[in-house]
């Protein structure tokens, strides 16, 4: 059948060593019912992959950890993981390790007697949603018939209950009540809250003395075979192909004209348009404040600062572009206007109120016969389009019976045609603009027999790969105007650096900054400040200099001087400064809590001892493999 290619593969995000496997169990089945693990219990012999101390590591565990994990990066990445994928990201690993820190903590947890009753089972059962029956509350029939149709048993179940609850109650004893050093978090805090103020000479092409001189021929054709790298045509797929789109058969399907007619009614709002106002309406408690507002205007003063005055913004005043009627009782008086200006006080929905009329918009208004043509050729694209989707089945059949794209062209009316397909090109041919194109493309390989794609646009395609051509450097003449735009941008970042260098050192001998252009100041920013119209770069160059040092700044495209006028240490009793500690030692206790919980674990694992049984591993892995 025709398919819809699916889209490009995303990285999937790491995962944090140690994560709780039971953990991934129970948000599974919160999330989904616990269905659809896919694992299959592996039973017999085969119980575990190995044991640390006492605690065996259950092979479903493992096998269930790993594909639930599998399966939450297929949702993120929008395609099945392989499990060759998951081999590549390091999933199997960090799953492996997971479940040795499970059972390590287990196995500890068991020997120093950490444990939980059934009364702790039975609450924590009756939280999970998925065994929950009609009336909310536990239904033991849906309890076990949801463990039965996951391969688990009532008793693997509330032993994995239990070992998770022993588990977080250790973990909690490990991590619980530590806090970062006062002298780490005060450390910290003075840096992060520290404050610079700098001066930034920033340079433009009319910076420069002498105009920049434009490369002639020569310095274009050596630029170009300096760069021969930038103007090489990816590796491409040589792809013959069979189309049938909408716009090679929209001329010639048949119009309706009293269907154009209907359409043009349903969508009149479209092609007659009254005449609107740009307004906005200020309002006011009373009429006697709104005509005192009113006075103030005619006496001059804005109305700008009128809204200030009343904390509000033109944003929260604007109407935007309204009818007369959607005035009401103002409307009159709004459009007698035949200049902006203000009117009121008239009465509104939010009381009394100042009308400020900014523009008029004139009425517009599109004839059926000025429309017809467009309403036309839409009708026209829509009849194809469905004339298309009646083919994609016999398009199929003709390719399951082994019709060549040339067969397939005569029989289907189909066009057939040929393209130099490179990933992300700008010189593709416009059919490979199609997202489908693109994405059924980027998987052809040699020998793939065509299938049928259905295109974005509603037209359908078989392609088939011919050859694979290597990269190609594009000729220069087809590429010309690019060369010049970067010879030229790389000729003015040089000449810019070298004026820069020399403001640079004229400074640096004493002369002051602003002689030599108009400068932006800042008096206090901290790390996290921003200057409008200058890279990032510019304010961490700033943190990085001592008082009254002058640097050169250059970042994609962007060139200033930079001197730093002043240092002001971190008010470390000031309220955001205290904000700003509080996070610290926030996020140090819990990075410290994670320290100590790895490092205890590492240890309890060290002194109970490790085992595995790698021909376990290898049998889980190779059935998610299959």
């Amino acid at each position: 059948m025709a398919k819809a290619p699916q889209t490009d593969d995303e990285t999937p995000k790491k995962t944090r060593r140690g994560a709780s496997v039971m953990a991934w169990i129970l948000m599974a089945m919160l999330i989904g019912g616990l269905g659809g693990f896919g694992v299959t219990n592996f039973g017999g012999s085969m119980t575990s992959i190995g044991s640390v101390g006492d605690q065996k590591i259950d092979v479903n565990d493992y096998a269930r950890a790993l594909r639930n994990q599998m399966n939450a990066y297929s949702q993120q990445m929008g395609q099945p993981m392989t499990f060759q994928m998951a081999q590549a990201f390091g999933l199997d690993r960090q799953v492996l390790q997971s479940v040795i820190d499970n059972a390590a903590l287990d196995n500890e947890a068991s020997r120093i007697g950490v444990s939980i009753g059934d009364a702790a089972v039975a609450e924590k059962l009756s939280a999970i949603s998925a065994f929950k029956g009609v009336d909310g509350k536990l239904d033991k029939l849906v309890y076990d018939q949801v463990l039965k149709q996951n391969n688990m048993t009532k008793a693997g179940f509330e032993s994995g209950i239990r070992s998770e609850t022993a588990r977080q109650i250790l973990q909690a004893a490990v991590s619980t009540g530590l806090s970062a050093p006062d002298a780490l978090t005060d450390t910290v805090t003075a840096w992060a809250a520290e404050q610079r103020g700098l001066s930034l000479l920033t340079l433009t092409e009319k910076s420069l003395a002498t105009p920049l001189a434009e490369p002639d021929a020569a310095a274009l054709q050596a630029y170009y075979t300096a760069h021969i790298a930038d103007y090489t045509r990816p590796e491409a797929k040589r792809i013959s192909y069979a189309a049938l789109l909408p716009e090679d058969l929209a001329k010639d399907m048949p119009v309706d004209e009293a269907k154009l007619q209907q359409t043009y009614n349903e969508r009149l709002s479209e092609f007659v348009v009254p005449e609107k106002r740009l307004v906005e309406r200020l309002g006011f408690a009373t009429e006697a404040d709104a005509a005192a507002a009113k006075a103030r205007l005619d006496a001059g003063e804005s109305f700008e600062a009128l809204v200030k005055e009343r904390n509000l913004t033109l944003a929260d005043v604007d109407l935007g572009d309204v009818t007369k009627s959607q005035l009401g009782a103002a409307g009159d008086a709004v459009y007698a206007l035949s200049a902006p200006g203000v009117v009121g006080p008239l009465n509104s929905n939010v009381g009394p109120a100042l009308f400020r009329m900014n523009a008029i918009l004139a009425k517009q208004e599109t004839t059926f016969e000025q429309a017809k043509p467009d309403l036309a050729k839409a009708q026209q694209l829509d009849a194809a389009r469905k004339a298309i989707a009646d083919k994609v089945n016999a398009i199929d059949d003709s390719l399951a019976g082994g019709a060549s794209l040339a067969d397939l062209a005569k029989e289907q009316a189909m066009v057939a045609g040929k393209t130099d397909y490179a990933k992300g090109a700008e010189d593709n041919d416009p059919i490979t603009a199609d997202k489908a194109f693109v994405a059924a493309a980027d998987k052809l390989a040699e020998g793939d027999y065509p299938q049928a794609i259905v295109l974005s646009d509603g037209g359908v395609i078989a392609m088939q790969l011919d050859s694979t051509l290597p990269p190609t450097p594009r000729p220069f003449e087809a590429v010309k105007d690019k060369v010049a735009a970067a010879a030229r941008a790389e000729a003015l970042t040089a000449a810019l650096k070298s004026e820069a260098d020399r403001i640079k050192t004229a400074v640096d001998g004493g002369a002051s900054l602003g002689s030599f252009g108009i400068v932006s100041r800042a008096a206090a920013m901290d790390r996290q400040g921003q200057l409008k119209d200058a890279p990032a770069s510019v304010v961490t160059t700033a943190f990085e200099m001592s008082v009254n040092e002058v640097r050169v700044v250059q970042d994609q495209g962007y060139t200033a001087v930079l001197q730093l006028t002043s240092v002001e240490p971190a008010k470390m009793d000031a309220a955001a400064t205290q904000q700003i500690r509080q996070t610290v030692a926030s996020n140090a206790a819990k990075s410290i809590a994670e320290d100590a919980l790895q490092l205890y674990t590492s240890a309890v694992t060290a002194e109970a001892g490790i085992s595995l049984d790698q021909n376990a591993i290898n049998a889980v892995n190779a059935q998610i493999t299959n």
